[in-house]
């Protein structure tokens, strides 16, 4: 195992093993079969175990392994404060105290405002005193290290870094996201302050590995250094010193073991020119359906109605590249989870990022062709969801 280090010094793994996608049975977690794939992890090097309070059932079936086999000491826990259901300073204490029970511990080594959306939200915690919440509970030791889980473009991700005196922060991640979500750009402005980078969807809820297109089957096949799609996509996030940790949703013994290998041989600076081509390569040919020729280089940006250009044209191509439902899931992680709406329905049509679009891309009118899409129904039901939980 590959380690690196922490803000404070302290080895991560490069692997990180992330605690959302537990094998269910009968609807629960099938707990016998987690611990065998969690203690395997320990023994080889894991030591980086990601979770969240709306994990179902995933924080008490963690505190559990690690329970039976005596393994809290042996690894990191990294959970996450549910900040969208936080209404007032003594709710921030009731979830904490509930995970903290659940986890059986005592600590968290790592612990994450969840789907932290935009400075504004920041601006709503600290109005409710989290700075003095997280200050008290670092003194006491409760808390080891405080940071953020992101999804959204890389413009706002930069001023969340920028808004306080985080210790990590975490991000989605992976060959086809590097324009967009926080991106190349995000990560290395998150590195150049300091903060230690953890990777969520290195493989895009798998999609990296399996149902890939033929032309991107093919191109694995014909290269003459043989990996798997995944071992691919998680060498991509490893060749990338900034890249601190990786998570991935490790449900299987086979899964893990390939993992763990390549998690041992990886160095930071190992792929060739000829590796890069190749993922190329099988970027251009997973985007070949999508509708917008859109290269995230963001020079139609800032619109002056914070219409994110970038991120709705890659959630609009994953409709085609994927599937409608992962590029409505998208659209609403990047542009409804807000007080103030980022999506397509805020253009007003003024013209001024056509004139910078190096594609030459209709701009306002793709737009408006995404919002037919992605503005429907259930996606204006959410938005209304989130305004009401949040209080916005």
């Amino acid at each position: 195992m590959q380690y690196r280090k922490d803000k404070y010094g302290n080895p991560l793994s490069v692997l990180g093993y992330g605690c959302m996608r537990f094998t269910t049975k009968a609807g629960r977690i099938d707990l016998d079969k987690a611990e065998k794939e969690i203690m395997a992890a320990i023994a080889g090097g894991v030591n980086y175990f990601d979770t969240a309070y709306v994990y179902n059932g995933s924080e008490a079936a963690l505190g559990e392994i690690l329970h039976r086999n005596n393994a809290r000491d042996k690894i990191n826990i990294a959970t996450k404060l549910p900040h969208y259901l936080v209404k007032s300073p003594d709710s921030m204490e009731k979830y904490f105290r509930e995970q903290l029970k659940r986890l059986q511990t005592d600590h968290v080594d790592y612990y994450l405002m969840h789907m932290l959306t935009d400075v504004k939200t920041w601006e709503r915690l600290k109005a409710l005193g989290v700075q003095d919440w997280i200050e008290e509970k670092k003194h006491s030791g409760a808390i080891r290290q405080v940071g953020f889980s992101y999804h959204g473009n890389s413009d706002m991700f930069c001023q969340l870094v920028d808004a306080y005196d985080w210790d990590f922060c975490q991000i989605q991640y992976n060959y086809m996201d590097e324009h967009s979500q926080a991106g190349v750009t995000g990560l290395k402005h998150a590195a150049a302050k300091g903060l230690p980078v953890v990777i969520m969807e290195p493989l895009r809820g798998g999609k990296l590995a399996g149902n890939l297109p033929p032309d991107a089957i093919r191109a694995f096949e014909n290269y003459p250094v043989k990996r798997s799609p995944a071992e691919w996509a998680f060498r991509w996030l490893w060749n990338q010193p900034e890249v601190t940790c990786v998570l991935s949703g490790m449900n299987s013994l086979d899964m893990l073991n390939e993992n763990l290998r390549a998690a041992d041989e990886c160095r930071a600076g190992e792929l060739t020119e000829s590796d890069h081509t190749l993922l190329k390569t099988v970027s251009e040919a997973i985007n070949a359906k999508m509708k917008v020729g859109c290269t995230g280089c963001r020079y139609c940006m800032p619109c002056p109605q914070h219409v994110d250009i970038p991120g709705i044209f890659a959630a609009y191509n994953r409709v085609y590249t994927e599937n409608k439902f992962a590029g409505m899931r998208e659209y609403f992680m990047c542009t409804g989870l807000r007080k103030n709406s980022t999506g397509a329905g805020m253009c007003v049509q003024c013209g001024k990022c056509e004139t910078h679009c190096p594609q030459q891309i209709p701009i306002r009118k793709m737009l408006q062709e995404a919002k037919k899409t992605l503005e429907g129904p259930f996606y204006q039901i959410g938005v209304r969801a989130i305004k009401l939980v949040m209080k916005y």
